[in-house]
């Protein structure tokens, strides 16, 4: 590169080299982006520029707050979906994570009103206030599975879980969330059928055309009590998953 080539082309250059020599190694977290605009002395734009180059060559991935790495394993072709009981962290990142991919989701809640359906798999009235909350799962940074979660108001109400994705307990699986409430929900409820996606469930996924997908209505029920404290309806893409059901004996 010569002096006139733009600053962030340079700045993304010398990381490239230095992920090229193995000074940064795979999982390795790269400069944040206010120590490169430091070193440069240049705004946040000039980092924001060099990582989003970096990104689109698919040596460095972007995590949502966490700031930037230098991506580890290509993110299997295949990826297993199995039962694990964890305490804390989401189930869907810490299955990517042991795939060597890195998951992260977006999310969007809003409080509705149950339909007839939504309120018959949660043993609640029709109309009855839930939270409603949609997700787009990604693998390294390619959509994989979507889904669509409701929660009876009655049982988060004003606690610091009614909003799944905001607070100090965000990102962690319906499990843990309900823990908080003193509530054990066990391994939850599953109805799995294969089907063709939707024309919206594709889009979402970046079916093109759409194909095929695991379908899964899944709900968590609170073991005391045996009433439902969850409900979500699961859409994963069948090129891309398998689902593994129980456990070999050890020893």
């Amino acid at each position: 590169m010569t002096t006139d080539t733009p600053r962030y082309l340079q700045v993304a250059d010398q990381i490239r080299a230095r992920i090229a020599s193995g000074d940064l190694a795979p999982g390795d977290r790269l400069p944040s982006v206010s120590e490169i605009s430091t070193e440069w002395g240049g705004s946040s734009s000039l980092a924001t520029a060099a990582y989003r180059v970096l990104v689109d060559e698919g040596l460095v991935v972007s995590r949502h707050g966490a700031g930037h790495y230098v991506r580890g394993q290509q993110t299997p072709d295949l990826l297993v979906r199995q039962h694990r009981r964890r305490s804390e962290d989401s189930p869907f990142a810490e299955g990517a994570a042991r795939q060597g991919a890195v998951g992260t989701w977006q999310h969007d809640s809003t409080t509705e009103h149950a339909t007839e359906a939504t309120a018959a798999r949660l043993g609640i009235a029709p109309g009855a206030p839930v939270m409603r909350t949609s997700y787009v799962y990604l693998a390294d940074e390619q959509p994989v599975q979507v889904a669509e979660s409701w929660e009876p108001l009655e049982v988060t109400g004003s606690s610091l879980v009614a909003l799944p994705e905001v607070g100090p307990y965000a990102g962690v699986g319906v499990a843990a969330r309900m823990r908080v409430l003193s509530i054990e929900v066990g391994d939850p409820v599953e109805r799995v059928r294969a089907r063709l996606a939707t024309r919206a469930e594709a889009h979402a996924l970046g079916m093109t055309p759409p194909g095929p997908v695991l379908a899964i209505e899944r709900t968590y029920y609170d073991q005391a009590t045996g009433r439902a404290v969850e409900t979500a309806d699961i859409v994963m893409r069948g090129d891309r998953w398998v689902s593994v059901y129980g456990q070999p004996p050890t020893g």
